[in-house]
C-alpha cells in the first residue's frame, strides 16, 4: 500500500515545526496508518545531506555568495528534485507516512508571490523537480503578519526572513491564494498550539479515519 504525504506550510512563526513533531509522535498511534508503517519527519529545504548544503547557501550564505533570484530558484528546485527522488518517493513506495515542513506551495509563495518571480516558469519547475508527485494533504497553518513578527520578535532572522514586511506580506497573500485554488485545508495558527494540534487530528481523522 502506497504511503500517505502530508505537507504543512505558512509564513514563518507560523508553528510547523511543533506541528510536524506532534503529527510524528501522534500518527502512529492515531488508528490511521496501516500496521508496519512508519512516520518520517523532513523539512524543505534540506531533508537530505545534500538539500542541508543548498538550505545553507540559500538562507545563511555569507554576503558576497548569496545567490541572486533566479539562482536562489534553481537552487530551491534542485533541493526538491533530490529530497523527492532519495527521500520522499522510496519512503511513500515502502507504505510509510511522510510529513514535510514546506515543499512546493512555498517556492510558489516566497518566490512567485513574495519576490515577483515568472509563476508559469516557477511551475514548470515544480513539475520537473517533483516528477508530477503532489502531497496528499496540505495544511495551511494561517497566521496574520503581525503575530508571526511578534513571535519572531528578538530571533536572528535568517536571508529570506530579513526581506522586509512588504515582502512577507506578499508571501502571506500568496499562501491565502495558494490555500483556496490549491485546496489546501487552512487551520487557523494564532491559538494555543494544543488546539492547533487537535485541530490538525480532527482533519486528518475526518479525510482517512474508516
Amino acid at each position: 500500500m502506497k504511503g500517505r504525504f502530508i505537507v504543512l506550510e505558512g509564513i514563518d512563526g507560523c508553528g510547523k515545526t511543533t506541528q510536524l513533531e506532534h503529527l510524528v509522535r501522534w500518527l502512529p498511534a492515531s488508528g490511521l496508518m496501516p500496521a508496519g508503517a512508519g512516520v518520517l519527519r523532513t523539512r524543505e529545504p534540506g531533508g537530505t545531506a545534500f538539500g542541508q548544503a543548498l538550505r545553507e547557501l540559500l538562507l545563511h550564505p555569507a554576503a558576497d555568495v548569496a545567490p541572486a533570484p533566479t539562482a536562489e530558484l534553481l537552487l530551491y528546485a534542485a533541493d526538491r528534485s533530490q529530497h523527492v527522488e532519495t527521500l520522499i518517493r522510496p519512503a511513500l513506495e515502502r507504505g510509510d507516512w511522510v510529513v514535510s515542513d514546506r515543499f512546493s506551495g512555498s517556492t510558489l509563495a516566497y518566490q512567485g508571490y513574495g519576490r515577483g518571480m515568472n509563476r508559469l516558469l516557477i511551475d514548470q519547475l515544480e513539475q520537473t523537480a517533483t516528477g508530477g508527485l503532489q502531497p496528499d494533504l496540505t495544511f495551511w497553518l494561517e497566521l496574520s503578519l503581525e503575530e508571526s513578527l511578534r513571535r519572531r520578535r528578538g530571533e536572528t532572522a535568517d536571508r529570506i526572513e530579513s526581506e522586509g514586511r512588504a515582502f512577507l506580506a506578499r508571501v502571506g497573500d500568496g499562501f491565502a491564494q495558494l490555500a483556496q485554488h490549491r485546496g489546501w485545508r487552512r487551520v487557523d495558527a494564532a491559538g494555543a498550539p494544543e488546539h492547533v494540534s487537535r485541530r490538525l487530528e480532527q482533519v486528518l481523522l475526518e479525510q482517512w479515519s474508516g
